[in-house]
């Protein structure tokens, strides 16, 4: 039998044919990647998620979990994880690649943000403690958000803090695992993944970042004076090339939180040899699932400086929440688990051109809007801000009752209900490209309340602590990508932010960033990031009586 196979790939790029020459069994995300059509494997290839789900259409795969052989023959195609699945020696395949499998897919990154407190001009860098920039060029500094999907990037003249240069995409260790406990249990696995981690960030992701933030202001590398990076401590740690290990079991210890300051050549931020030193500091850490971006954005949202009582939430796969009560500040972190982020949803998506990023339901009528809308672009999902929105206008409308469920019983929504799986109807938001419905399951739905229901609980959790409710807070400060594009009524309708109102509530985006370029124009806002740091309260939930009670009430739709 020969060993010569083809595999018909349609995909958002086109149709091709790849012709693959292996006597063995080759996984469809390692041939296609070969080919320019990297698959999303979030979960590190261990068939954990969908990210990398593709359609068999037509031919045969074989399943490497079980090593049976896949057949498609008929007209219905077969859904299968590209990371389990081969092309055989000998055998044909026709696969469907839908965008939203496409490592491609480019995020929706905020790096605006709001500066609640002043600052002084009095850069990190100073002439004097280094080299003057040849012909009297400027001098440049870098503030880094590093995030655990992606990463913003601002290029910054030193004399004058004007923002010359901006970039941002996903962080590359996604190709290795799409959370923290993710890589930090590769770590623990298998200590040679440390280093791929590391030049996975700072070879494949900063040094491209800066390149091309260095071309948009028409400067050279050697403009470079400091960097400063905020970022959880994972992210610090791994950017470092230090172990986390020890963060992913109790008593979850950090390495390190204290300010440190590495080498942009060593790191492998910089190409070529070794120049002249450009130091990168590292923000310091209140505690191993309180970094150096909630220090930092602690810092920058003002709420440092409140009396509050006042709250900083950042929405992610950990619920960060930090509560400012006179001169005690108290911070958690909360696993709310990669819902928000599309992860294990029927159409879930991050943001990125073609996803839903809103839904309005109102007297039966379903309408929704979409990133980079235009005549080439076509649904390919719903992202976080859009799950929000059908949880909210979804119960307020009648369309879903308080525990997530489909309401059928009147017919008023026929129209946007799916025909039934197994797993009861579903509504259908949009059709993608060929007709393929986006669709939002109650198994989705029953996801997304565990994940409000965490970071509700944490909020209100830390109330408790000081004795207070959500009524008595004079600020919520809703930070992150995820937070500024939210509609605030549907987090606070969807029981996301339980009990708050509208006029409570201030979007200030991506505050890690905004710390990260306050430390880099005043040296002065180091000594308070320290003192934030380290004067922070860490309350462990897991630890705390009222939160598993708390959790459970919450794991419904408000009235």
């Amino acid at each position: 039998m020969s060993s010569s196979s083809e595999l018909h790939v349609e995909s958002p790029r086109g149709k091709t044919t790849i012709r693959c020459e292996s006597r063995t069994p080759t996984l469809l995300t390692d041939l296609l990647a070969r080919y320019g059509l990297s698959l999303n494997t979030r979960c590190g290839q261990r068939g954990l998620c969908d990210a990398c789900t593709v359609e068999l259409t037509a031919g045969s795969l074989l399943n490497t979990a079980t090593g049976h052989k896949l057949d498609a023959h008929g007209h219905t195609p077969i859904t299968v994880r590209g990371c389990q699945h081969a092309v055989i020696p000998g055998c044909s395949a026709d696969i469907h690649i839908d965008a939203r499998a496409l490592l491609s897919h480019r995020p929706h990154v905020v790096n605006q943000f709001k500066l609640n407190v002043p600052y002084a001009h009095d850069p990190l860098w100073q002439p004097a403690e280094g080299i003057y920039a040849a012909g009297g060029k400027a001098d440049l500094g870098v503030a880094v958000d590093i995030g655990t999907t992606t990463v913003a990037l601002l290029l910054v003249d030193l004399a004058n803090g004007e923002i010359v240069g901006k970039a941002s995409d996903f962080n590359a260790q996604m190709d290795l695992g799409d959370n923290v406990l993710t890589r930090i249990n590769l770590c623990l696995n298998d200590r040679a993944m440390i280093a791929r981690l590391q030049k996975s960030v700072a070879r494949g992701t900063l040094r491209k970042l800066l390149t091309e933030s260095l071309q948009q202001a028409n400067a050279t590398t050697d403009q470079r004076r400091v960097t400063r990076i905020a970022a959880n401590t994972t992210m610090l740690h791994l950017l470092a090339g230090v172990d986390p290990s020890t963060m992913g079991y109790a008593p979850f210890t950090a390495v390190f939180l204290e300010h440190r300051i590495e080498d942009a050549f060593d790191l492998g931020i910089c190409d070529g040899p070794k120049s002249h030193h450009i130091p990168v500091h590292l923000l310091p850490s209140a505690a191993a699932y309180v970094g150096a971006d909630l220090t930092a954005g602690v810092l920058s949202s003002g709420l440092a400086y409140d009396e509050g009582p006042n709250l900083l939430v950042d929405v992610g796969t950990n619920g960060e929440i930090i509560l400012k009560h006179g001169e005690k500040t108290l911070g958690c972190a909360t696993a709310a688990g990669p819902a928000f982020e599309g992860a294990g949803l029927k159409s879930g998506v991050r943001a990125g051109d073609g996803a839903v990023s809103h839904v309005r339901i109102h007297n039966e009528q379903l309408e929704y809007d979409l990133i980079g809308a235009g005549d080439d672009v076509h649904p390919i999902g719903l992202c976080g801000t859009a799950y929000i929105d059908v949880m909210a206008h979804g119960k307020k409308s009648g369309l879903l009752s308080e525990t997530g469920r489909f309401q059928t019983d009147h017919g008023r929504f026929d129209q946007w209900l799916d025909q039934q799986d197994e797993h009861g109807p579903r509504l259908r938001v949009a059709y993608g490209q060929g007709k393929r419905p986006i669709l939002v399951t109650e198994t989705d739905l029953a996801s997304l309340l565990q994940a409000k229901a965490a970071i509700a609980a944490g909020i209100l959790t830390l109330l408790h602590r000081v004795g207070m409710s959500p009524a008595d807070v004079q600020k919520l400060y809703l930070a992150g990508g995820f937070g500024m594009h939210m509609d605030v009524s549907s987090a606070i309708g969807s029981g996301l932010l339980p009990g708050f109102r509208r006029e409570q509530v201030e979007l200030v985006g991506n505050t890690s960033l905004a710390g990260a370029y306050m430390a880099l124009l005043d040296r002065g806002a180091m000594d308070e990031i320290r003192r934030i740091a380290s004067s922070m309260e860490i309350v462990e939930l897991n630890l705390d009586p009222a939160f598993e009670n708390c959790y459970i009430d919450q794991l419904s739709l408000p009235d």
